[in-house]
C-alpha cells in the first residue's frame, strides 16, 4: 500500500526524490494512517483543483484497502 501511494505521488511531482510516505500504526477502530510528505511547491500538484487528484488517489487506495480487507487514511502533508 505504502508503495503504491508513492509510486502515485512520485509521477504527479517534478522532485520525485522528495516525496516520502510515512504509516501509522492502526488506531482503536483498526484504522490505518498513511501520510504523503511532498515539498510545499509541490502541494498544489497532489491536491488538483479542488482537490480532485488528492481525491483520486484516496479512492484508489482506499479501493485497494478494500480488497485487502484494511481501513485506511491519506493524509497529505
Amino acid at each position: 500500500m505504502k508503495e503504491l501511494l508513492e509510486t502515485i505521488a512520485k509521477g504527479l511531482v517534478e522532485n520525485p526524490d522528495k516525496v516520502s510516505v510515512s504509516v501509522d500504526e492502526p488506531n482503536e477502530r483498526g484504522i490505518t494512517v498513511y501520510h504523503l510528505h511532498v515539498e510545499e511547491s509541490e502541494m498544489g500538484r497532489v491536491i488538483g483543483k479542488q482537490g480532485r487528484i488528492a481525491k483520486a488517489i484516496r479512492t484508489v487506495i482506499k479501493a485497494r484497502a478494500n480488497k485487502d480487507g484494511a481501513k485506511v487514511q491519506v493524509d497529505i502533508d
